[in-house]
């Protein structure tokens, strides 16, 4: 699907072998900005959990290859992945959830389950993950500590301007996104645009401190469209 400017989607991981709901999870979902993979066995889930940054994962217990259970705690145990897992399966006992928790699901959800309330119990599953997560924005060899407001690429401080830092913050938490020329704009001067291109110009700067001083740019300009900070 197509990002939308300035909104940041959930990207969701469902694994699930049963094709249909895969078919109707996708079809709800993505229509509320949601980017999503999916896994029809434990094994290839694991690959896919180890090498992309989910932020939830939607895991069925009877699956082949691995199942939920076990998926589940070497995610957790030996991988130390701490992606929020809802557990969707038509194990409805008190007992099978709390073999779902002890694993380190997060939410448990049975089947046959209403569309819409997976949507809420996903965003609500995001929205905790985000407010336990470290202030550090980390792209590459690049941080920015939100709390600190402290700037390192490769291990040397970067000093920037206010306008500099909002820039780059942006950047950060829209990454690997493409953030739109007005969002960045109405983020410095909100309706009070000045003449010229003067983004361009901050830009330029930003550039200059964040990419000149080492070997691989990390600021992509997307032509007529906008910035994108991620490594290529």
């Amino acid at each position: 699907m197509v990002k939308a400017y300035g909104v940041t989607p959930i990207r969701a991981l469902i694994v699930e072998d049963n094709r249909d709901i895969c078919a109707n999870i996708s079809a709800y979902l993505e229509k509320h900005n949601y980017i999503l993979d999916f896994a029809y066995d434990g094994i290839s889930a694991m690959h896919l959990a180890l090498a992309n940054p989910y932020d939830v994962i939607v895991l069925d217990l009877m699956l082949p290859g691995m199942n939920g259970l076990c998926f589940c705690q070497k995610l957790r145990e030996e991988a130390a992945v701490e992606t929020p897992v809802l557990m969707l399966t038509a194990r409805d006992t008190l007992n099978d959830k709390l073999k779902g928790f002890e694993a380190g699901a997060d939410d448990y959800l049975v089947k046959p389950f209403a569309l819409q309330e997976l949507h809420v119990r996903l965003q609500a599953l995001h929205k905790r993950s985000l407010g336990k997560k470290d202030k550090l924005l980390t792209v590459g060899d690049l941080t920015l500590n939100r709390s600190t407001l402290i700037v390192q690429r490769a291990g040397q401080s970067i000093d920037l301007s206010p306008v500099s830092m909002k820039l780059l913050q942006r950047l950060m938490e829209e990454s690997p996104y493409v953030v739109a020329r007005d969002t960045l704009e109405t983020l410095l001067w909100a309706d009070d645009l000045p003449e010229g291109d003067a983004l361009r110009s901050h830009m330029y700067k930003l550039r200059k401190l964040i990419d000149k001083p080492f070997n691989k740019p990390l600021i992509h300009t997307i032509h007529r469209v906008g910035y994108r900070l991620a490594e290529e």
